[in-house]
C-alpha cells in the first residue's frame, strides 16, 4: 500500500486541490439536513432475550449471521439485516434503522469507543474460537503454519502481542525479519480492529503481526490482500492467497470447503445497542474534516482509488469499444449479406451470457476461475472483466446506430458500384457514430460507476477508498459524500465534453 501511495507523486497533490472544495461544499450542505443527535430512537434491546422480532444487523459471512438466523426458533425469530461491512450496520443502528448489531467483542469495543451513543450489553451472545484458513489439499502449508503458531506461543511472542492488542496493557510489536524470498500471500478484511485495520495507510493489527511471525518462520516475505470478508475463503480456496486471517470462527459448514489452522484466540459475539440517552456531537466541521481526510493523510485513499477507477474505466471503455465494434460488424454483416454464420452464432451466445449475468459475478469468475492459476495484476483483471462486459452493450449500441441509417443510402452506394466495405466505412459508420454517441456516453458513465465493485478482488477503487476511511473513523457521511461528489464531477465533466462534441458534429452537417 505504501508503495502505491509513493507512486502518486505530484499528481496526487493536484488531486488534493481539486477534491478539497468539493468536500467542503458537500459537508456544508450535509450540515443543513443532518441532526447532531445520534440516538434518534429509544433503545428496545436490554438483554439477549429482547432480540426476538427485532431488526438486528450482521456482517455477511460472519458467524453472527448464522447465530442470528437460528435464534428464537419460530416464536421469537430475529429479523436479520445483512451488511457487507460492520461500519454500515453501526451507522444503521445509530440512525434507528435497526435495533441492535451482533459483532465480535473486540471490534464492538472499538466501535463503542468512537461512538459514545452506543453501548454493549453485559450478556454475551455466544463464545467462539478464531483460526486462520488454508486451502484443502495444501496440508503441508497447514502443518507449517500450525508449527509456527505453536512456536509463537511457546516463545512468548503471542502473549506479548495479545497483551498489546487485546488487553491494551503492553506496547510490544513484532518486527518482520525476512525481507527477501518467496511471498506468503495473505487475504484479510482490514475493517476488524484490533485484529486487522488501517493505521497510517498501513494494514496493522494482531492477525497481521501473527502473519509476520509465521512468514518469518517459513522464511518468506508477506503480501497482504485487503478484500471483502465473504470473499476471503474463495480467494484461499482458488489459490489467489495462501492463507486467510480475518477472525474466522471454526464451523462444521466451513470445514467442508476450507482447512482451519490451530485456533489461536477465544472471542465472543456481543450485542451492540443504542444508549438510553441521545448524545450530542461536539465535533466542529473542521475537526470532522480533519479526522476523515487530513489525519494520517487519509485523503490518499480517495486519491489512489480515484486514480485506479479512472485507469480501469478508460482502458475498459477502449477494450469495450473494440470488442463491441467487432461484434457489431459480424452481426450487421450477417444481417446484410448472410455472412459470418458461425461467428454470428458465437456473438449471440456472448451477448446472451454477458447481458444475462451480473457484472460482479463476471468479475469474480474472471479473477477466481479464468485467472486462477495466473498471478496477474488486479487492474488488468478489472480492465478485462469490465471491457468484456461493456463490449456486449457497446455492440448493440453500434448495431442499433447502424440500423438507424436509411437503408436507401446503402442501396445508393451499391448502385454506384461501391464495395460493401466502402459503403460501411464511408457512409454508414460516420452516421452510426453520431446516432450512437449519446448511448455510448451513457454506457461509459455506467462503466465508471460499476467499478465500485472492485473491492471484491481486493482492488482499491474510489468507492473502496471511502470505505476504508469509514472503517477508520466509524463515520459514514463525509466519506460517502466525498465519493459521491467525485463520481458526480467525473460524470458531469464527461457529459459536458460529449455535448460539445455533438454540437461540433452537427455543425459539420450544415
Amino acid at each position: 500500500m505504501e508503495r502505491q501511495f509513493s507512486k502518486l507523486g505530484p499528481k496526487v497533490k493536484k488531486m488534493r486541490k481539486f477534491l478539497l472544495p468539493i468536500l467542503i461544499a458537500l459537508y456544508a450542505l450535509a450540515l443543513v439536513s443532518c441532526d447532531s443527535k445520534q440516538a434518534v430512537t429509544p433503545n428496545k434491546v436490554h438483554c439477549v432475550n429482547d432480540l426476538g422480532h427485532k431488526k438486528v444487523g450482521v456482517q455477511i459471512g460472519n458467524t453472527a449471521d448464522i447465530y442470528a438466523s437460528d435464534f428464537g426458533g419460530d416464536t421469537a425469530k430475529i429479523d436479520v439485516d445483512r451488511y457487507t461491512k460492520l461500519a454500515d450496520a453501526i451507522q444503521a443502528l445509530k440512525q434507528g434503522k435497526i435495533d441492535a448489531v451482533l459483532s465480535d467483542d473486540q471490534p464492538a469495543k472499538a466501535f463503542v469507543r468512537e461512538n459514545p451513543s452506543l453501548r454493549i450489553l453485559d450478556e454475551v451472545f455466544v463464545e467462539e474460537m478464531y483460526a486462520g484458513v488454508v486451502a484443502k489439499g495444501n496440508e503441508a502449508l497447514l502443518d507449517s503454519v500450525n508449527q509456527a503458531l505453536a512456536a509463537m506461543k511457546q516463545d512468548g511472542v503471542y502473549d506479548s502481542l495479545f497483551n498489546t492488542y487485546i488487553y491494551r496493557t503492553g506496547d510490544y510489536h513484532y518486527q518482520k525479519k525476512v525481507t527477501e524470498g518467496p511471498k506468503l500471500i495473505v487475504s484479510t478484511n482490514a475493517q476488524f480492529p484490533p485484529y486487522e485495520y488501517y493505521e497510517n495507510a498501513k494494514i496493522v493489527g494482531l492477525d497481521i503481526e501473527i502473519v509476520n511471525y509465521i512468514a518469518d518462520y517459513l522464511n518468506r516475505t508477506v503480501e497482504i490482500q485487503d478484500i471483502e470478508f465473504d470473499a476471503i475463503i474463495n480467494a484461499v480456496s482458488s489459490g489467489k492467497a495462501d492463507v486467510g486471517f480475518a477472525g474466522f470462527t471454526v464451523t462444521e459448514e466451513r470445514k467442508k470447503s476450507i482447512n482451519f489452522t490451530t485456533p489461536y484466540t477465544l472471542s465472543k459475539i456481543v450485542v451492540i445497542v443504542r444508549g438510553d440517552e441521545a448524545v450530542e456531537s461536539d465535533e466542529s466541521f473542521a475537526e470532522q474534516f480533519h479526522k476523515n481526510f487530513v489525519k494520517d493523510s487519509r485523503w490518499k485513499f480517495i486519491a489512489l482509488g480515484l486514480r485506479n477507477t479512472l485507469i480501469i474505466s478508460l482502458f475498459a471503455a477502449l477494450l469495450g469499444i473494440l470488442i463491441g465494434f467487432v461484434v457489431a460488424q459480424i452481426r450487421t454483416g450477417n444481417e446484410f449479406n448472410g455472412r459470418y454464420k458461425v461467428l454470428n452464432a458465437l456473438a449471440k451466445v456472448y451477448l446472451a451470457v454477458i447481458r444475462g449475468t451480473p457484472m460482479m459475478i463476471q468479475l469474480l469468475i474472471i479473477y477466481y476461475i479464468v485467472f486462477s492459476s495466473v498471478n496477474v495484476n488486479k487492474i488488468l483483471v478489472a480492465v478485462v472483466a469490465f471491457g468484456v462486459n461493456s463490449g456486449a452493450y457497446v455492440s448493440e449500441i453500434i448495431r442499433s446506430g447502424i440500423k438507424g441509417v436509411d437503408p436507401g443510402q446503402v442501396e445508393a452506394g451499391r448502385s454506384l458500384g461501391l464495395k460493401f466495405r466502402t459503403i460501411l466505412y464511408s457512409i454508414v459508420y460516420p452516421q452510426a457514430f453520431k446516432n450512437s454517441l449519446p448511448a455510448l456516453t451513457n454506457e461509459f458513465i455506467t462503466l465508471i460507476k460499476e467499478t465500485s465493485i472492485c473491492g471484491y478482488i481486493g482492488l482499491m477503487d474510489l468507492t473502496r477508498g471511502g470505505d476504508i476511511i469509514r472503517s477508520m473513523t466509524y463515520e459514514a457521511m463525509l466519506p460517502l459524500l466525498a465519493v459521491a461528489a467525485i463520481y458526480f464531477v467525473i460524470v458531469a465533466g464527461l457529459s459536458a465534453c460529449v455535448a460539445k462534441l455533438e454540437k461540433r458534429l452537427k455543425k459539420n452537417e450544415r
